[in-house]
């Protein structure tokens, strides 16, 4: 098998887990607050990505070369985490997609002003085109709009937040703390908040956390496995494949079926998300903050897959 159609079928199982992990997200919101399955979600994760990091060999201490921008993309991440869970949890499946995928449109706009990276006529317009969309499934004015679509909006917002700023910073700083810093100020601000908001846990319950780490671990290594074996601009457009999962997932187990108007929205997303990455492709390789993006939403309770990527080269080289 050619090593792009192996990386394409990596990915593909790889963002299937991660569907899977977002329908037990929805399932758990039913009965528990956000803030609790996030704080059980990163506590369960903790030990597999700690097992992981050790590999990391390059040299130096845990204190961030750019603390303000790690500080930033720190809170961005927490938030982010936060709205995409709840997002998950109060909205049909196939439509929180269609708002997330609006990530990549925005990581475009803020390379300019953080990245002084230029974004020509073409790429423009393809943004603008999925704004559009966006607002087809939101249909401002014919439907009542509720906090859960505020919370999609927001993930997406700081997802690509959290990635345009790994781009500014990410060659200089250690993975580790890429990493570490996100997921531990998400277990702090959740533990603060569990308090208020505990519900006791049953042992399905608990298995469910535990399988939301595990699930969300096993696709960040899979994606991984996708990035060594093929080109990003097969793998990156994997992604999208997450809608169809929604979509079946919904309708099997929340009895979810997608809108014209949903379906609509997500297409016109989706196709300006892959014509940024093919015009990304055929650019000045200095110029791919899409394509270079390579993890999903950054929610604080899994690990980079630019971070790990670099960990496990470092580890295969020694140290510098």
């Amino acid at each position: 098998m050619a090593p792009n159609a192996k990386a394409a079928l990596i990915a593909l199982a790889a963002f299937g887990l991660f569907a899977t992990h977002d329908v037990i997200v929805k399932r758990l919101g039913a009965d528990f607050s956000t803030f609790q399955i996030l704080f059980f979600s990163v506590l369960f994760g903790f030990p597999l990505v700690t097992l992981t990091l050790i590999r990391d060999t390059d040299p130096g201490h845990l204190r961030p070369v750019h603390p303000w921008w790690t500080a930033t993309r720190t809170i961005a991440a927490v938030v982010t985490g936060g709205s995409a869970f709840y997002a998950f949890s109060v909205l049909p499946l196939a439509q929180t997609y269609a708002i997330l995928f609006a990530a990549p449109l925005l990581i475009t706009l803020l390379s300019i002003p953080i990245l002084g990276e230029p974004v020509r006529l073409r790429r423009w317009v393809a943004v603008i085109v999925g704004l559009c969309g966006v607002l087809v499934v939101l249909r401002p004015g014919a439907t009542e709009l509720e906090l859960g679509h505020l919370a999609a909006l927001v993930a997406a917002s700081g997802s690509a937040v959290t990635s345009i700023i790994v781009r500014k910073i990410g060659q200089d700083e250690r993975s580790v703390v890429l990493v570490l810093y996100p997921m531990l100020a998400n277990f702090l601000v959740m533990g603060a908040l569990l308090p208020f908001v505990f519900r006791p846990v049953g042992l399905e319950a608990l298995a469910l956390n535990g399988a939301i780490a595990v699930l969300g671990f096993a696709g960040a290594m899979l994606v991984v496995a996708a990035y060594k074996t093929g080109e990003a601009v097969v793998v990156a457009p994997m992604q999208y494949s997450q809608i169809i999962w929604a979509t079946g997932y919904g309708i099997l187990f929340f009895d979810e079926v997608p809108d014209v108007a949903t379906l609509v929205g997500a297409s016109i997303i989706i196709a300006s998300g892959l014509y940024i990455v093919y015009r990304e492709s055929r650019a000045d390789s200095s110029s791919r903050p899409v394509l270079k993006n390579r993890t999903r939403m950054d929610t604080a309770t899994q690990p980079r897959i630019s971070a790990l990527l670099r960990a496990m080269k470092n580890d295969r080289e020694g140290p510098r």
